[in-house]
């Protein structure tokens, strides 16, 4: 992380309040706690696909088919929404929605599940919150539409009022989703993947749900906060509640087109450095990267970022990584294209020590770097 600065220094994540030195050892107890609890699925004829752990949802083998679930949180992007509500008038939780059903689903997806039920945990600092009858209702709008999108039932949820727990006027959002691996042939938990193999990255719409925190923060930099606009006139606040892309329809596609994934990271906390979560020695070395968004160009400037620091935070123009063979590599970027996401082949796995190369910005990330497990 970058050392403090002052007001037109650079702006790490650490200073906007996100300190993973603090949080990730944490995951790591809880992780070895809950791997001791894998014990109890034999009493009902299950066993746990041990790889899963430490991976970004968890699969149980119920016999026909593998059971995979995850429960993710939205994070701090409703605050820019409420902000820019305030601001404009317009309620943005239509796109709040499909963000919050995006953490859940891109994560459920990289062990090769198809997405079957979402459920909904909207916890709000009050009953008023729920009064505001346009926003619960682009709530409840932009929920299904993405619902809809991946092709998955919502089961139901939970809505409580927890005045003292969450701020008033604010609302906490989350959501748990299930899936299936079927045929089991479709596990990607990493057991193939090797050398030789190409990396091929989705492009991001823009910030996503992650570095909101250090987004918020650089608001306080900014001559006229959330409004203040981009290169192409988009206020800045409008640009980062730009919805998160759903990859389901693309992992879909790709299972209907024979192509099954070696691997995939979705990239979110941590940035560039998902890429690194498989935890067999490889080392990825990405020869081309995609455009970065105008909103992370921006944030990237005006937070004085270098090039590894935004790579170790943001997406950077790239929300998810397919790891296939490199026979595959122009097939799946040409399906994940026909589903409207662009797509490029951006680099492959080798032999040699775990680590990442970005060598067009000359970044080396490694096993240091990243500790998940």
């Amino acid at each position: 992380m970058s050392a403090k600065a002052g007001p037109s220094g650079t702006l790490s994540y650490e200073q906007s309040g996100v300190n993973y030195d603090l949080i990730d050892p944490l995951k790591v107890a809880a992780q070895r706690a809950a791997a001791a609890t894998a014990v109890h699925l034999a009493a009902h004829g299950f066993s746990e696909v041990k790889a899963s752990r430490g991976e970004s949802a968890y699969v149980v083998d119920v016999g026909p088919f593998y059971l995979a679930s995850i429960v993710e949180c939205l994070g701090s992007k409703s605050l820019v929404a409420d902000e820019m509500h305030r601001l404009t008038g317009r309620t943005w939780y239509d796109a709040i929605a499909q963000d919050t059903i995006a953490m859940a689903i891109n994560d459920l997806i990289t062990v090769g599940a198809t997405p079957l039920i979402v459920q909904a945990y909207w916890a709000a600092g009050g009953s008023d919150w729920f009064g505001d009858a346009q926003r619960a209702q682009a709530l409840v709008e932009g929920w299904k539409r993405a619902c809809d999108t991946c092709g998955v039932a919502w089961g139901g949820g939970e809505t409580p009022a927890l005045a003292g727990i969450v701020e008033g006027g604010r609302i906490d959002l989350a959501a748990s989703c299930t899936g299936l691996v079927n045929p089991k042939e479709r596990l990607s938990v990493g057991d193939a993947l090797a050398p030789g193999d190409a990396i091929v990255l989705l492009a991001s719409s823009g910030i996503h749900a992650n570095g909101l925190s250090l987004a918020r923060k650089l608001v306080e930099r900014l001559p006229q906060g959330y409004l203040t606009p981009l290169d192409d006139g988009t206020p800045y606040g409008e640009a980062l509640l730009a919805p998160t892309l759903l990859y389901s329809p693309v992992t879909e596609a790709l299972y209907k087109a024979g192509i099954a994934p070696r691997y995939c990271a979705n990239i979110t906390g941590h940035g560039w450095r998902k890429l690194l979560r498989h935890p067999a020695q490889h080392t990825y070395r990405i020869e081309r990267v995609p455009p970065v968004t105008p909103v992370l160009q921006f944030i990237q400037r005006h937070a004085a970022q270098d090039d590894r620091e935004a790579y170790s935070t943001f997406n950077m123009g790239a929300g998810f990584a397919l790891f296939v063979k490199p026979e595959e590599a122009d097939r799946t970027v040409q399906v994940a294209q026909a589903q409207g996401i662009d797509a490029i082949v951006a680099g492959r796995v080798e032999a040699g020590p775990k680590q990442l190369l970005i060598e067009p910005l000359n970044i080396r990330f490694g096993d240091e770097d990243l500790q998940l497990r």
